[in-house]
């Protein structure tokens, strides 16, 4: 029987199995992923489903039961929503704006970060120069004027993501970039005959997707956050749409009376699905800068 072949993803899954924590939470981050699009199948209720809500079961506590015999884990909210079920599709909700966002911003940042390594002059300093101007402002602030002037919607949620994010790219992949366009292997590939697009996106790009790798874990995180703050303050997603940052705000008023469970449960998930890819994303920074490596 011969050995198995080291490839770069088995060493990739080998390096990143020697930390229990991250295991851990990788296997939590796929669990909520899993649920979240399988929302349908894991929850007793579409909680958004107008004719499935009954007022009668408004404000249930947790591991209590409703009107028409229902059972509810989390408890309810003074609609009558079962917690458990709202959360669940908050979670989709989230993780999608996230993913799109963040999938966007590292298209247009890694474009724009490899055009100005690549050129150079006044074209990389004009959009660096754009990128340390974006990175100026706190993120929370730029999102707040852009739904300000787009409006509310999950497209401007994600619209104004990408432009708070796209720059964390750039900046990453010119520094990256920089770096490999001084090695010999791309001063060979330039006397032949590729062309500059073959160079750029055939042999530069690869070498630079670690750290972008690093950071888009990082921003799926932030990406959540930010559109979770922005739903609680009332300029992200319409009540229509299903949100952590809605159930929170939804909640918030009731902390103080005994109802703690409608914003407190809400909290806890958006608490745990931020520290699991904030964990994943560590580990995936120390296997994939050998600078690290003790």
């Amino acid at each position: 029987m011969s050995a198995a072949v080291e490839t770069p993803f088995r060493r990739l899954v080998s390096e990143f199995s020697t930390s229990p924590v991250a295991v851990g939470a990788g296997i939590a981050v796929v669990l909520i992923i899993l649920a979240a699009t399988f929302a349908e199948f894991v929850v007793p209720q579409n909680p958004y489903d107008l004719a499935s809500l009954n007022i009668l079961d408004g404000s249930l506590p947790p591991m209590s039961e409703g009107f028409e015999g229902n059972y509810y884990l989390l408890g309810t909210d003074e609609q009558g929503r079962d917690m458990f079920s709202a959360m669940i599709y908050g979670l989709r909700t989230s993780l999608l704006v996230s993913f799109i966002a963040v999938t966007s911003a590292v298209l247009i940042g890694m474009t724009l970060g490899m055009f100005a390594a690549w050129r150079g002059g006044w074209v990389e300093s004009l959009i660096m120069r754009i990128v340390d101007i974006q990175l100026s402002f706190p993120a929370l602030l730029v999102a707040l004027i852009l739904l300000a002037i787009l409006g509310k919607g999950v497209d401007k949620v994600i619209i104004a993501l990408i432009m708070i994010q796209w720059a964390y790219f750039a900046r990453t992949t010119r520094g990256a970039a920089l770096s490999e366009i001084r090695k010999d292997y791309v001063m060979a590939a330039r006397c032949t005959a590729l062309g500059q697009m073959r160079i750029l996106f055939r042999h530069v790009l690869p070498n630079c997707l670690p750290p972008v790798i690093v950071i888009a874990t990082v921003q799926i995180a932030n990406a959540i956050a930010i559109e979770a703050s922005l739903s609680f303050l009332g300029v992200g997603v319409p009540i229509t749409e299903p949100s952590l940052g809605l159930l929170i705000s939804n909640g918030f008023g009731y902390l103080l009376s005994g109802r703690y469970w409608i914003s407190f449960y809400p909290g806890i998930a958006l608490l745990l699905t931020l520290t699991c890819i904030n964990l994943v994303g560590d580990q995936m920074r120390d296997v994939l800068n050998p600078r690290l490596h003790k």
